[in-house]
């Protein structure tokens, strides 16, 4: 018996081992040597990914349905057309060569949490009083396409589904063509929620060195995201002389440097990156004659990161005129900062030590679909550590201990909006 909300409820116990296999289950779908993963969004692991969830759903008597992004939801309305809706889930895609739990963890842990619920409210005859969804993202990576968390943005209405499905890969491949080739192309998605939770790793040594067991994340930084080409000019690395080169790529090279020198003075509320370089022709005697950055900047203050972009763009003024080359900027995606919702905050602490640990509250500086939903619904991002702060590596790991530990808290915030309803009104 655990003191969870306004009365004494028993929280049902998770099956660990069915945790434990539904994620090593999971974890064979693109998984490779030394547990990398390799699940880009709409591929075709991914679409086996998506396959193997629909028949979870299916199997555990939740209801289907695919919106026009391919977000996936299961979900378990049992509690009437009128009660609350409380979501919960993440996403299945990772990064290329990434990790295994970065995603899938919230994923598989919003599945057990929801199924021990439904085993125990069946069990006992126990009336709900809110519907459940678990829901994966598309394109929460932003690894194939960009930007990032596509797929919960167009389902809060952030970006508008023609312009989120005509994105296109590396390939020229749109969203549209991908999702029609695995079959997730869908139409129907539920209305917004009154609640969401996303359980996610870690994806730093914070909680490790602190020697705790679990995190909520209570502010997200933002984010701008420029597709910048430096455009110079084609021609042999032989004969051509060095003065009158057009060369893309030194261009390229001395923004990065001076990113680098802007996060330097910035100190640890800026982040910046390129973490995606594209040079044409790509020949090794061939001046570049254009080079494509992925540039980020990111902080959790709106002040420095719009005096960060401010000096960024007279930077690439200043590194065009340097290496002799023009610059045209294709693309520029911003996500502000902001704030977790208070009381599922205070709700997840409550809960976590009902369950004997302690809260770590802490910033989350990359971009969840939780992000998206909180500028819309009440929403909350809740962690467990991750080895060594290891993410987007093949070495990346949550011990079973943890996964457990952060099922055991999920499923308990859930139990508490199925026994009492809206508790964040309360």
């Amino acid at each position: 018996m655990h003191e969870i909300g306004r009365v004494a409820v028993p929280v049902p116990a998770i099956d660990e081992v069915e945790l434990h296999r539904l994620m090593d289950e999971v974890s064979l779908i693109g998984g490779g040597e030394g547990g990398s993963m390799n699940r880009l969004t709409l591929s075709k692991e991914d679409g086996q990914a998506r396959d193997w969830f629909a028949a979870w759903v299916r199997d555990r008597g939740l209801r289907l349905e695919v919106d026009g992004i391919g977000n996936m939801f299961g979900i378990l309305d049992w509690a009437g057309p009128d009660a609350p809706m409380v979501m919960t889930g993440s996403h299945l895609d990772s990064q290329p060569n990434g990790g295994r739990f970065d995603g899938a963890l919230g994923v598989i842990a919003a599945c057990t949490a929801v199924d021990t619920i439904k085993q125990a409210v069946e069990k006992d005859g126990l009336t709900p009083k809110v519907n459940l969804t678990v829901v994966n993202w598309t394109n929460e990576e932003g690894a194939r396409f960009q930007p990032s968390l596509l797929g919960s943005s167009v389902y809060t209405g952030a970006l508008t589904l023609d312009f989120a499905l005509d994105r296109r890969d590396g390939d020229n491949i749109s969203v549209r063509e991908a999702l029609t080739d695995i079959g997730y192309a869908g139409e129907a998605a539920p209305a917004l929620p009154d609640a969401y939770i996303e359980l996610h790793i870690e994806g730093s040594d914070k909680l490790e060195k602190a020697d705790l067991k679990f995190a909520a994340f209570t502010r997200y930084w933002g984010a701008t995201k420029y597709r910048l080409a430096f455009l110079g000019k084609q021609a042999h690395t032989g004969p051509t002389p060095m003065a009158e080169r057009k060369d893309a790529l030194l261009a390229a090279a001395y923004l990065i440097a001076e990113l680098k020198t802007m996060a330097d003075k910035g100190g640890l509320d800026l982040h910046t990156s390129v973490g995606r370089l594209e040079v044409f022709p790509n020949s090794p005697n061939v001046v570049p004659a254009e080079a494509v950055l992925f540039v980020e900047l990111r902080s959790g203050s709106p002040d420095i990161l719009q005096s960060a972009e401010d000096e960024f763009k007279s930077k690439i003024e200043a590194c065009a005129q340097r290496a002799g080359v023009g610059y045209e900027v294709r693309f520029v995606d911003y996500r502000k900062a902001g704030r977790m919702d208070e009381g599922l905050v205070n709700l997840a602490t409550k809960t976590a030590k009902s369950l004997g640990h302690s809260t770590l509250y802490l910033d989350t500086i990359g971009g969840h679909d939780g992000v998206a939903l909180a500028d819309k619904c009440p929403a909350i991002v809740i962690a467990v550590p991750s080895v060594d702060g290891v993410i987007h590596h093949p070495t990346e790991f949550t011990t079973p201990e943890d996964r457990a530990i952060g099922t055991h808290i999920l499923t308990a915030m859930l139990w508490d909006f199925c026994m009492h309803g809206n508790v964040l009104k309360s």
